[in-house]
């Protein structure tokens, strides 16, 4: 049955994309009536800084939540509407019991169902016997680091049991994003585990959903055509049994709904479209389908599951020194030259002090000219720019080698180079911080499972093994065939054909282009090739080398990604860049040139075609 022909969508309002995201759209979105509210509060990042910071906030989840949901949980429990989250982090049972005092404080009923048993710090010491590797880098699990945070990424499964068992509220530690809309999809259709290409239909309604308003409109390539971001709306799925779904927003809201923004959030952060990897399935978007359904309503299907993973994927954080960061604002002639012999100074000053100290150097070092295109590389037209801020990061073992840099690079303002403004530290202004790492691995799903408590009563789980899935039996697309009618010589930027987005996880990030029309999308594919895209973004390894470049086709949106790989500094924890997340990949690369017809070329507006 097709998605216009059900008599009555399930709806899914997507609240926040992280721990501080706004809350300015929840009147619009409460007035939409929808079923579940689904709040991701949790990201890499997230889960290094709650651990990085136990000292400063205990509770081992973000307070924010109590602080935004305040003015709006009376309204939201009276109305029906269920709320699943992952805010509560490294302590999902102190979450909930913070937010059942709020009800009660308030005046509200509120059943709280908790999902933890992700938390693998209690078996460290067996991980570390086990020779886990982390699933990028193949290097051990470190041994003399303490370790912050581990915690396994669940699935949905028992999201649906505590909705099924009467709760208002599901809270969980680290679960898949997407997994908390799947949850409530499993619940009200009653999916089963081998009902795979309807999970692989409601992971992408989550994945869509995760990073709010994301998909209305937010970081949408043709910004200008997104009508009043500021009072943009919050994304809402309709969704249906068979697994197709509607993407709208709340009526009379800001943003935009279209094919274009769906396409952009759909590959967002994904790797193999054909393998997107999650606890309960593995998805393949590769033939997903995206058509217009009135003023920002589309039709999302197409979707297709194979056998979930064998393991839970586990994100572990440690410590591994200390970091400073400041910005310090260098203006007039060869702003950028003075910026970058002035930080290689204080870098050297700082090792010569520390050297004096009997103290180790600095074991990073690293600077970037913001206002001089440094992440364009050998593109940068604003080398002559005159108004620039050295963005400048060290690390060292111990907090005393970053603190001699914060100290000693106040002089450059009566020191060094002319035009050296007053400089600001980094890090929210906290100066020094411990600098967190990321470490991936995957877990057999017998060393670890979920367990499910409804307001402290544990309601039984099935089991949590699952077949293995190997993504190279999925059946590849074919290449669309070459033009025949490039004119030699003659090129066009591609974000005259395309849109892109681009996203970070770990140290590789993923770039894709969607073509505007499909009739684009054989022009887009001859010029991107992974060569042409490795030698685009070069400048981000060090030389000589090349990034290793995964390429990947996308026909049902007429798209391609690619996947640029140990392209991040590290990872987006650790990662000393302007951009450590990625997100500025995408307009980097659509750029790029892209050689095309004499007739595409001549009706494209003349804006375009440079």
């Amino acid at each position: 049955m097709s998605a216009t022909q059900e008599p009555r969508p399930v709806r899914i309002g997507g609240g926040t994309a992280f721990f501080d995201d706004s809350w300015d759209g929840h009147p619009a979105l409460l007035r939409a009536a929808v079923d579940y509210l689904v709040y991701d509060f949790l990201a890499e990042l997230t889960m290094a800084s709650l651990a990085s910071n136990a000292a400063r906030n205990p509770d081992g989840f973000s307070p924010n939540f109590l602080r935004d949901v305040r003015p709006f949980l009376r309204e939201i429990l009276g109305s029906g509407t269920r709320i699943i989250t992952n805010w509560g982090g490294l302590n999902p049972h102190g979450a909930a019991d913070a937010l059942r005092a709020l009800a009660r404080e308030l005046g509200c009923a509120c059943k709280v169902a908790v999902v933890d048993g992700d938390d693998l710090r209690p078996r460290l010491h067996a991980l570390r016997a086990g020779d886990v590797r982390e699933m990028f880098s193949g290097e051990p699990l470190p041994a003399d680091r303490p370790i912050s945070s581990a915690n396994a990424y669940f699935g949905a499964f028992p999201i649906a049991a505590g909705l099924a068992a009467g709760a208002d509220v599901v809270i969980t530690g680290r679960v898949v994003d997407s997994a908390l809309a799947l949850g409530a999809l499993i619940h009200e259709f009653d999916w089963r585990p081998d009902d795979l290409d309807r999970l692989a239909a409601g992971t992408l309604v989550g994945h869509l959903l995760e990073c709010s308003t994301q998909v209305t409109g937010g970081t949408f390539t043709d910004w200008e055509a997104v009508a009043d971001p500021a009072d943009i709306g919050n994304p809402i799925a309709e969704c249906f049994a068979d697994g197709a779904f509607v993407l709208t927003k709340p009526a009379d809201t800001g943003g935009l709904v279209s094919i274009g923004t769906v396409a952009e959030q759909m590959l967002y952060e994904v790797s193999d479209p054909q393998a997107y990897v999650v606890p309960d399935v593995t998805c393949d978007f590769s033939a997903v389908t995206l058509e217009p359904q009135g003023p920002d309503r589309v039709l999302v299907r197409g979707a297709t599951g194979r056998p979930a993973p064998s393991a839970w994927k586990v994100c572990a954080t440690y410590t591994d020194g200390w970091r400073a960061q400041v910005y310090q604002p260098i203006i007039g002639m060869r702003a950028a030259a003075k910026a970058e012999r002035q930080a290689q100074a204080l870098f050297e000053r700082t090792d010569r002090i520390l050297r004096e100290r009997n103290i180790s150097p600095l074991k990073a070092a690293h600077v970037e000219v913001i206002g001089a295109e440094t992440s364009y590389g050998p593109r940068s037209r604003a080398r002559d720019a005159r108004e620039v801020v050295a963005m400048m990061s060290v690390d060292h073992d111990q907090a005393e080698g970053v603190q001699v840099f914060l100290k000693e690079q106040v002089c450059a303002i009566s020191a060094m180079a002319p035009g050296t403004a007053l400089g600001l530290a980094g890090n929210l202004g906290r100066g020094v911080t411990p600098l967190m790492k990321v470490f991936n691995f995957l877990l057999p799903r017998a060393v670890a499972a979920p367990r499910l408590l409804v307001d402290g009563r544990e309601v039984a789980l099935g089991p949590a093994d699952a077949e293995s899935c190997d993504p190279a039996s999925c059946v590849r697309p074919q290449e669309p065939a070459r033009p025949t009618d490039v004119e030699p010589g003659l090129t066009v930027p591609l974000v005259a054909l395309a849109w892109g987005r681009s996203g970070d996880k770990g140290d590789l990030f993923n770039v894709a282009a969607i073509a505007r029309e499909p009739r684009f999308y054989p022009y887009i594919a001859a010029a991107l090739s992974a060569e042409a895209v490795g030698d685009w973004f070069r400048h981000l390894v060090a030389e000589p080398a090349q990034p290793r470049i995964d390429r990947y086709l996308v026909p049902g949106v007429g798209a391609l990604n690619f996947v640029v790989h140990d392209a991040l500094g590290g990872g987006g924890s650790v990662c000393p860049r302007i951009d450590p997340i990625a997100k500025s990949m995408a307009q980097i690369l659509l750029e790029h040139p892209i050689p095309v017809s004499r007739a595409i070329y001549a009706e494209l507006p003349a804006t375009l075609r440079t």
